[in-house]
This record gives structure tokens, C-alpha cells and sequence, in this order.
């Protein structure tokens, strides 16, 4: 009998490396995924989240309220990949803060454009007006550009995105001021005019089609398009690539032309011209 429950004992030691092996695959194999958003995505990844959560992959959404929290997140881990950003701002954050994004899958195309709550048309801008634009680099030469093309200034030409100093002719002697992106819908207030990327003015309620002016969308755009990024090293993993099947369907597309009311186009099978 004793010789019985000494095999029984060892028998058990040995298996307790096995057991706690298998329970931490089980816990690797649940883990939630953290994905950053901005807070206007929520209602684009909300369903999103319900369907993964069937098929065993759970998301927890982290919301940010501007640009330059969700690559510092991404970078510390404290999130597994984000939301918010297109391939340009990727691209100039990575420089900047000698980081490893990178983007594993294309969202949607979202056209800045100008308001005013003074005006109702470009022309009605007067000598002297304040027009706010977004001060990170990436919108802020986008802003450029689009009132560049709205004929209020002109910009060198030969500089890819251009910042205030860049600007060569300003017969309105127009005061632009950056400021962070998430402030311009409230800047609407003051100035005459405020380019806004379409997340803050769909949580601010503008509407788009009392925008005084948009940017182009055209070959120019593929830039700008919207991705899904991660750091350099999960950009294979198989869950995050199951994360970006389940937001590249015809039900999402669906819904994003229903939560931005057309302002945000869908861009993984988009074809610019």
C-alpha cells in the first residue's frame, strides 16, 4: 500500500511542470488584446469587438483624446497595437522618436476639412482672419496644403509637407495658429476658420457638409490612409490579423459610412485615381 502511494506521490511531482505549463499556454491563448482609439472609434470598433469576443478573441478598447499618446503607449506595451493614425504620422513618429511601428493593415481615408461658424464660404474670409490648424506635423502640412488649394495662401512647392514658415504668399495676411488637434473644433469659437480631422469634428457635431472647404481625395491620399499599427515584432501575430479581417468586412464599411456620416471612407480595397 505505502508502495503504491509513494508511486502515486512521484507520479504527481512529475506531472506539476506539465500542469503549470498547460495553464499558462491557456492564459497566453485568452490574453485580452488592447487596442488604442481615438474616443470617436468606439462606435466604429464596438461591434467589432462583440464579434471577435464570439470567436474567443477578446478586446478591450483603450480611448485616447490626442495624437500623441497612442505610439508612446504602443512603444511601453501598455497597449498591443492602435487605431488613430495614418502611414505618414507613422512614419515621421518613428524618426522622431527612433521607434519600430509599423502598419499590418489599412481602415479608412479621412479628408480634412475647413469650418467656420463666421462664414459659409472661402471668399467671406477677411483680411486679417485667424484660421487654426492641427500642430503636429503630419496635419498641420496637410492644413497647409488644403487652404493652399482653397487659394487663401501659397506654400513652397518643392517641400513635402510644409509648416507656417514655408508658407511664400499670405495676401490676407491670415494668422495661422497651430494648436493641438483635439482644440480646433473648440478654437471655432474665435477664429474665423479651423481645419479639423474628421474624428474631432464628428465628436463635436460639425456638419460636413456646411464645411467650407475639403481635401482632395486622389493618388496624393495613399499616404494619409489610416491604419491599423503595431510594434515591429507582433507584426505577424495571428490574432491581430484576425483583428484586422473582422474590421475589413462589407457590415463595417457599413458602419463607418454611418457613424462619420460620410465623412471617412473606407480605404482597404479603395482605388484612388
Amino acid at each position: 500500500m505505502r508502495k503504491s502511494f509513494k508511486r502515486f506521490a512521484w507520479l504527481f511531482l512529475l506531472l506539476i511542470p506539465l500542469l503549470i505549463v498547460s495553464g499558462c499556454g491557456k492564459s497566453s491563448s485568452n490574453k485580452t488584446i488592447k487596442v488604442g482609439i481615438m474616443g470617436s472609434d468606439e462606435k466604429i470598433w464596438k461591434p467589432i469587438q462583440t464579434k471577435l469576443a464570439k470567436q474567443g478573441v477578446k478586446i478591450k478598447l483603450v480611448s485616447f483624446t490626442d495624437y500623441n499618446q497612442p505610439n508612446a503607449a504602443l512603444t511601453n506595451h501598455e497597449i498591443d497595437l492602435n487605431s488613430f493614425q495614418n502611414r505618414y504620422f507613422m512614419n515621421t513618429w518613428n524618426k522622431a522618436h527612433k521607434t519600430n511601428i509599423v502598419a499590418f493593415a489599412d481602415t479608412y481615408l479621412a479628408p480634412l476639412r475647413l469650418y467656420s461658424k463666421k462664414v459659409t464660404k472661402v471668399s467671406q474670409i477677411k483680411q486679417g482672419a485667424q484660421i487654426t490648424i492641427p500642430n503636429d506635423a503630419t496635419n498641420e502640412g496637410r492644413a497647409l496644403h488644403l487652404l493652399a488649394s482653397a487659394g487663401l495662401i501659397k506654400v513652397d512647392k518643392k517641400v513635402g509637407l510644409p509648416t507656417p514658415k514655408n508658407i511664400t504668399e499670405n495676401k490676407l495676411h491670415l494668422k495661422i495658429t497651430p494648436v493641438d488637434a483635439a482644440q480646433t473644433p473648440r478654437s471655432l469659437s474665435d477664429a474665423t476658420a479651423a481645419v479639423v480631422n474628421n474624428e474631432f469634428a464628428a465628436s463635436a457635431k460639425l456638419d460636413a457638409k456646411k464645411a467650407l472647404f475639403k481635401e482632395a481625395v486622389n493618388q496624393d491620399s495613399k499616404p494619409y490612409i489610416n491604419i491599423l499599427a503595431t510594434n515591429k515584432a507582433d507584426k505577424n501575430n495571428a490574432t491581430f490579423k484576425k483583428i484586422a479581417k473582422a474590421y475589413q468586412t462589407a457590415a463595417n464599411k457599413k458602419n463607418i459610412a454611418k457613424v462619420y456620416d460620410g465623412l471617412s471612407i473606407p480605404a482597404w480595397n479603395l482605388k484612388l485615381k
